[in-house]
């Protein structure tokens, strides 16, 4: 006999209670939004571009650093600021920072996430996220260098972890295969497509000689990768003699508008101008080379592209709500 029609009506909406709220406890986690900071920081996007400005007037190089370290943090754990915690604040494990692969990563994209969070704190103080710092300075210093403007979606909390473990497996290689390279950016929900038009951040920036030095010195028993335009090649090799004892020594990763944001990287591509072998393998791969192709011949297809796959690499593994936390100092965890 089961319990009386009151008790039953009872029973009944304590279970629908209990269901909506494990439902909205599932989905408590506020989604990213372009308005999230509407009342709690109205000007987070104007005291980051502000800041993130300044810094690159004062050192050119610090855009393509602040892009290449805004997807090395989406890239192992998703976009959660762990990245930006410096060994020296890091009292248990070696953080994601000391990593091998992150340790030329540059001192003046670190500096300016951290300008662009203290203007942060001191206007709108524990609101804004480090993870939505870094976001937003690597959108702005892409426009500033006359690469497309989009709208970046807010509400990334920081990490309360930073692991160099976590690192290894999670990047891409300067040797990998284009092969290997999709099914990696696939492991993080992005395709061949997306990879391709983010591989064109190399139109900025710059590479150290010994993340190319096997292509052209002694390859496989060669002067070079004979993928590499010859002379190009052994201008390289003159370059970058010296690199053993000066590990400093760094090339342009697109040498024919290496300060310009556009789509040059893909034409450099078909004449062996590619710098890494990761980039020459682009251009090898037919599934991939038909989407560099296709950026080569359209500025504005590249430009649409890489905007969509930037949104998206943005919201990789993003940490919402209870998940993560707003962290005061982005070199610390607190």
């Amino acid at each position: 006999m089961g319990p009386p029609p009151r008790r039953r009506q009872l029973l009944l909406s304590l279970a629908l209670l209990a269901t909506a709220a494990a439902c909205c406890a599932a989905g408590a986690a506020p989604r990213l939004s372009p308005n999230y900071y509407r009342r709690s920081c109205p000007r987070v996007e104007r005291i980051v571009s502000d800041a993130v400005a300044a810094k690159q007037r004062a050192n050119p190089s610090t855009a393509a650093g602040t892009l290449r370290l805004f997807f090395h943090d989406c890239f192992v754990n998703g976009c959660d600021a762990s990245v930006l915690v410096s060994p020296l604040s890091s009292s248990g494990a070696a953080p994601e920072r000391a990593a091998e692969i992150n340790l030329s990563l540059p001192g003046d994209a670190f500096d300016a996430v951290a300008r662009a969070k203290a203007a942060l704190e001191a206007e709108c103080p524990g609101v804004v996220s480090c993870a939505d710092a870094l976001a937003l300075a690597a959108r702005d210093l892409v426009a500033a260098l006359g690469g497309p403007r989009f709208p970046v979606a807010l509400g990334r909390r920081d990490s309360r972890r930073s692991d160099a473990r976590d690192v290894e497996g999670n990047l891409p290689r300067t040797n990998m295969s284009a092969r290997a390279m999709v099914r990696l950016f696939a492991r993080k929900g992005l395709s061949p497509r997306e990879m391709v038009a983010l591989a064109g951040a190399h139109t900025v920036g710059f590479s150290h000689c010994a993340e190319f030095a096997p292509r052209i010195y002694g390859y496989r028993g060669a002067s070079h990768d004979p993928r590499l335009n010859p002379e190009f090649a052994r201008a390289l090799q003159r370059s970058c003699a010296g690199y053993r004892t000066d590990p400093t020594v760094s090339i342009f990763n697109d040498i024919v508008t290496p300060r310009d944001f556009d789509e040059t990287y893909y034409k450099n591509l078909p004449h062996g101008l590619g710098l890494l072998a990761s980039d020459a393998a682009i251009w090898e791969y037919p599934p991939t080379r038909v989407f560099a192709q296709r950026y080569a011949a359209n500025r504005t297809a590249f430009f649409e592209d890489f905007a969509a796959a930037m949104q998206r690499l943005g919201a990789v593994g993003v940490k919402t709500g209870r998940q993560g936390v707003v962290r005061r100092r982005c070199d610390a965890l607190d």
